[in-house]
């Protein structure tokens, strides 16, 4: 107990912290009333977050390594922003989301939030410097006040990965997403998990950067080998165009959007319900978006709809078909298309979206009696937002954008998941080599040697006794996974040398000591 009168909770849990208390029992004035004791576990996390192991860290650094690779492969610049932003910056762009926004108590007259996600910040950016063609990718956390299902890969905290373009913007974010429990699962959210962003910003040829970010995301996904996946498009222009030939009232667009956003969750019925015991749809209208937001498929499907005597009338539908077509002649030719789907459903709930978005999704064939593979969840995300910039630009100057984020997240659970089933060792470190010694009083040598290893750029180890034994050192390798042992004793000294061991075969090598730099990077360098 403190010796205070009335001390502070949050010094009281200081002092639990300072100490290594693991328990607080707090009695407050409901607590009394209702006859009980709240017991705090002041070595827990804060829901929805984690702690990351090395083996964990390497793991993902795995996954970020891929990810970065072929965002740099594609051209993108990397770029950061503040981890919060202006409140007004970030409201009214999420549309029904904007609910899981953090907000900052107001200290000093500014109200500010935690960033949801790196595509606004992004346009923010270009705005304030006067950017209209940008090639860039961004990781970085964001965070989300929503329930977390961590065993799903979806935290309040977490990293999102992200590519965009400018001019036609092609972004791509890898960001960090933070939720704190209104009871909400959302797509988008999902997405967000994917900690990487790359998106293309600028005024270009219509179609050329969205094919481009489809292929960025077919790329990572067969890189990565997580399974068979599917990249789900479509567009803006077509679903109002759907709902404005179906009879869905203007002011009605963005609230059913959001209903048909859930169909990859729930069955078109309880969708249809929602429309119309909730929203106050007519059931005709809800019919008619029944009989299109359950067709899927190909450029067969495209120039069927542009021959639909309800859509071929709507002059966005139409823009949005043409558009489509010749996205698809460009996947074909990028060799892709067999990983790709028009879904008239895809409806994604972000405000910000003006033309094609898209989103990938892993498969799992249940058993070999299912015709088509059902869906296990979102792993990247992404599409046009050409009017975001203009917002924040005092002129209104608007720079075309399309954009990509990468479900980092939930990626990582997925892999994590299959090393820990596959027992799979990973290393933890990038040793190449251990500098050990075979007999009593040479630390002096050990040192020297390991001196002139690390002068030369080798990644080395020593450990930190000074009379080791061999066995010992050895093992250490083993344990660790480092593949070179470099030897020295008395007669290794007297000749000159060091003996190299491989840790693998245990062949063992004299090396002349101004050779053993050339020697370990040629055995431990990968073609």
């Amino acid at each position: 107990m403190l010796y205070k009168k009335d001390p502070k909770l949050l010094k009281q849990l200081q002092y639990c912290e300072d100490t290594g208390i693991p328990l607080a029992a707090i009695v407050g004035e409901q607590e009394l009333t209702d006859g009980v004791v709240k017991l705090r576990d002041v070595a827990t996390r804060v829901e929805g977050t984690r702690d990351y192991s090395p083996k964990q860290m390497a793991i993902r650094e795995r996954v970020f390594n891929a990810i970065i690779s072929c965002f740099k492969r594609h051209g993108a610049e990397v770029i950061d922003t503040p981890v919060f932003e202006l409140k007004e910056t970030l409201t009214g762009k999420y549309g029904e989301d904007s609910k899981l926004i953090y907000d900052l108590k107001d200290q000093g007259g500014e109200l500010l939030s935690l960033r949801y996600d790196l595509t606004v910040p992004f346009a923010r950016y270009l705005a304030m410097n006067k950017i209209t063609n940008i090639k860039r990718y961004h990781i970085a956390k964001v965070y989300r006040r929503d329930n977390p299902a961590m065993t799903r890969g979806r935290y309040r905290e977490f990293y999102q990965c992200t590519s965009a373009a400018l001019g036609w913007v092609f972004q791509c974010h890898f960001t960090c997403v933070t939720y704190t429990g209104s009871g909400t699962f959302l797509t988008e959210a999902a997405l967000a998990q994917l900690p990487q962003d790359f998106d293309i910003a600028g005024q270009f040829d219509p179609m050329i950067p969205d094919a481009e970010c489809l292929k960025i995301v077919h790329e990572i996904l067969s890189d990565l080998q997580l399974g068979d996946f599917l990249i789900k498009v479509n567009d803006r222009r077509i679903l109002d165009g759907m709902f404005a030939v179906c009879g869905v009232p203007d002011s009605k667009f963005r609230t059913i959007c959001s209903s048909v956003d859930k169909l990859d969750k729930v069955p078109w019925e309880e969708v249809r319900g929602e429309m119309v015991g909730e929203k106050g749809l007519s059931p005709e209208a809800a019919d008619h978006i029944g009989e299109y937001v359950q067709l899927h498929g190909g450029l067969e499907l495209i120039e069927r709809l542009l021959q639909d005597p309800k859509l071929s009338q709507n002059k966005l539908a139409k823009e949005g078909l043409g558009d489509m077509k010749l996205l698809f002649e460009y996947l074909t030719l990028f060799g892709i298309t067999g990983k790709i789907s028009f879904d008239l459903s895809l409806a994604r709930g972000l405000d910000y979206y003006t033309g094609v978005i898209f989103e990938a999704v892993l498969l799992q064939q249940e058993n070999e009696h299912v015709e088509e593979p059902v869906s296990v969840g979102s792993v990247a995300g992404g599409g046009r937002y050409d009017g975001l910039v203009g917002m924040f630009d005092p002129k209104g100057r608007k720079v075309p954008c399309v954009g990509v984020s990468i479900g980092i997240e939930r990626i990582f659970s997925i892999l994590e998941q299959r090393v820990e089933a596959s027992e799979e060792k990973i290393r933890t470190t990038e040793t190449q080599v251990l500098v050990a010694s075979a007999q009593k009083k040479l630390l002096e040598e050990r040192l020297k040697l390991i001196a002139e290893l690390w002068d030369a750029g080798i990644k080395a180890e020593v450990l930190y006794k000074k009379n080791p034994k061999l066995l010992n050192q050895l093992q250490y390798c083993e344990d660790t996974g480092i593949p070179l042992v470099a030897i020295v004793g008395e007669q290794e000294l007297k000749d000159g040398v060091v003996k190299l061991r491989v840790v693998a075969t245990r062949e063992e090598v004299n090396v002349r000591r101004e050779s053993l730099v050339e020697e370990i990077r040629m055995r431990t360098s990968h073609p």
